[in-house]
């Protein structure tokens, strides 16, 4: 039987990271700013990929910024608070019908917990999951796609793969995976329909 296996971040939940600092920061606009200095982006995918937010923060060289940075961890439940339900309608829907539903997710070890607070049923509804962090592998790379394969006990060409990054699209089709590029909960429809999963 042929599996889907989704991303989580801009698929399933909706991630905005700036709304970490809002509140401290006094404005959306101060929170963007601060993330643009700190090139939060680059260094939060290596948090994805297993070093700590208290280590990335001491390349700063702002002290305020790098107290800031620090407290990503604690303040991150705010970054997540949102679910994408049209994703979450189309999960359910595979999963009444008996597909196998499987994640791989570029998610840091440190806040994987914390977003496990706003949305615990993430931690239940995988057959497997694959957090990057915990492994010290992430999207794109070949091997968190052949690792969840293997505790999976799945084969590649047997996986349907969902993400809103296309580069990690291109990932999962280079292992011999189908690849679905996410815009919207509908389009995604459309897509496993014409599949025969829906």
């Amino acid at each position: 039987m042929k599996a889907v296996v989704f991303d989580i971040g801009g698929v399933l939940i909706d991630w905005q990271p700036h709304l970490a600092w809002v509140e401290v920061l006094g404005s959306e606009e101060a929170a963007h700013a601060f993330i643009e200095r700190t090139d939060f982006l680059t260094r939060n995918a290596r948090g994805d990929n297993g070093e700590r937010f208290a280590d990335l923060a001491q390349e700063l060289e702002d002290p305020q910024d790098q107290t800031l940075f620090a407290a990503y961890v604690e303040l991150y439940t705010r970054t997540v608070e949102n679910p994408i339900h049209g994703t979450w309608d189309v999960l359910e829907r595979l999963k009444t019908q008996g597909t196998p539903v499987h994640a791989i997710t570029n998610w840091s070890a440190e806040t994987w917990p914390e977003g496990l607070k706003v949305h615990p049923r993430l931690g239940d509804v995988f057959g497997t999951l694959v957090v990057s962090g915990q492994e010290g592998v992430m999207k794109p790379d070949a091997r968190i796609f052949e690792l969840l394969c293997e505790r999976a006990g799945i084969a590649p060409q047997d996986c349907v793969f969902i993400d809103d990054g296309l580069h990690n699209v291109e990932g999962a089709r280079a292992v011999g995976m189908d690849g679905i590029h996410f815009t919207t909960p509908r389009a995604l429809e459309i897509e496993l329909t014409e599949r025969g999963f829906l």
